[in-house]
């Protein structure tokens, strides 16, 4: 070989071992002597209980690895963008991200995660709430595992109402009297144009007997019980009890809400109650909790699951690592933090009758019966498609007018489920 061909490559030899020497001095590189630094993306938690988990887990590791813990943004959609953002660039440095009870199909569909398989999975699945692993199933493959779950309750204040409305109808009812009354009386709710807007929509639909999609999500079902679902959206707009912003509402303005005396209803994730007794100690005695309204009063409310699951990344250099530590996160411990300082209800089910949750989470049974009974939202890697086609035909609650809006959207969710796109 001529002596110009050979030069570079020796030149090029001191460098590329100086580098190899400063990732292994590092410990990025997983072959020096420091621990293996995972990077964990996840929601923002301003509890504290995930930056415990991560650091609790690596202590736990004996120096085999650290968690770093990212803070993903506060929006579901920005969180997912983010991620896909991420992935779609062959991100080496995503070990761990928190989804959405949405994602596991599209991520699962787009090659983004890692398969749990053989004894890793039978870990994930043990003492697992069925629900909240259907979340984290896509094709009968188990795709992630799932961290904590959710569901919403009714929460309600016992010196404006003496016992809490079994349906919508009573709510609005109760509500419009405390109006009169000069009172309190806002129902709050996420009314906003965002995946909160799906949400609401798919817990009506499925408490009225429906669904948003056929059983293959292959088209839209919707139908009757869709036109009830949008009747009591718009019902509701109309209505005293609506806070002047509904249209902008989530979560966590209704939490606000709450919290500043004007509301006496909330729809909302148990997160509000560790809020209301840091926050408003004076007013907190009064919160009191029942099941989410149903739409008929013979028919129990199936309401929408939450929570988050924990995947693995397809790119990430460590991924055996990245399973272990993944179930340290969410293994029983880090789960009642999470519980008792987040307000998060946990998604294994042995938790809900544990004295140390029970104690300080006194709602753990309703919760349980919840999720025992919940409904999923659409399952089709196209969810974010179909999610933002209900938003936008749902948005603002006041203009909706049920037929045409379900008739309308209707083919918005064809063109939706069509598209097989993703939104970044």
């Amino acid at each position: 070989m001529p002596r110009s061909r050979r030069s570079p490559r020796r030149a090029a030899r001191p460098a590329a071992l100086a580098l190899v020497l400063a990732l292994a001095a590092c410990g990025g590189g997983g072959g020096g002597t420091g621990p293996t630094v995972l990077e964990w993306y996840n929601f923002p938690d301003d509890s504290g209980a995930l930056q415990q988990a991560a650091d609790t887990c690596g202590q736990a590791s004996g120096g085999r690895y650290e968690i770093r813990y990212n803070k993903l943004p506060r929006t579901a959609d920005g969180q997912r963008q983010q991620l896909v953002r991420r992935l779609a660039a062959h991100d080496a440095g995503v070990d761990i991200m928190g989804l959405d009870v949405t994602w596991a199909p599209e991520f699962a569909e787009a090659g983004w995660i890692r398969e749990w398989t053989g004894a890793l999975k039978e870990q994930a699945r043990a003492d697992t709430l069925a629900a909240a692993l259907t979340t984290a199933t896509w094709k009968d493959r188990l795709y992630a595992v799932p961290y904590n779950s959710n569901t919403q309750l009714l929460w309600y204040r016992d010196d404006l109402v003496a016992g809490p409305p079994r349906t919508w109808g009573e709510m609005l009812g109760q509500a419009e009297a405390l109006a009169r009354a000069g009172k309190p009386h806002h129902v709050e709710v996420q009314g906003a144009q965002y995946e909160g807007l799906t949400v609401w929509f798919n817990t009506l639909v499925t408490s009225a007997g429906g669904t948003i999609l056929t059983p293959d999500a292959s088209a839209p079902s919707l139908g009757a019980p869709a036109v009830t679902a949008a009747g009591i959206i718009r019902d509701l707009a109309h209505s005293p009890a609506a806070d002047p912003s509904l249209a902008n509402q989530m979560e966590d303005q209704n939490r606000l809400a709450m919290e500043s005396g004007t509301a006496a209803f909330e729809l909302n994730y148990p997160f509000v109650y560790p809020s209301m007794k840091a926050n408003r100690p004076a007013l907190f005695p009064h919160l009191r909790w029942a099941p989410y309204p149903a739409v008929t009063a013979d028919r129990p409310a199936s309401v929408t699951i939450g929570g988050i699951d924990l995947a693995v990344g397809a790119y990430g250099r460590h991924p055996e690592l990245a399973h272990e530590a993944t179930l340290c996160l969410r293994n029983r411990d880090n789960q009642l933090v999470n519980a008792l300082k987040g307000g998060l209800p946990p998604s294994l089910r042995s938790l809900y009758t544990a004295a140390e949750l029970t104690a300080s989470y006194p709602f753990a049974a309703e919760v349980l019966t919840a999720l025992d009974s919940a409904s999923v939202r659409p399952r089709t890697p196209a969810y974010q498609n179909v999610s933002i086609a209900i938003s936008h035909a749902l948005s603002p609650p006041s203009a909706i007018d049920p037929e045409s809006t379900v008739s309308s959207l209707s083919g918005q969710i064809e063109d939706a489920l069509a598209s097989k796109g993703l939104i970044p």
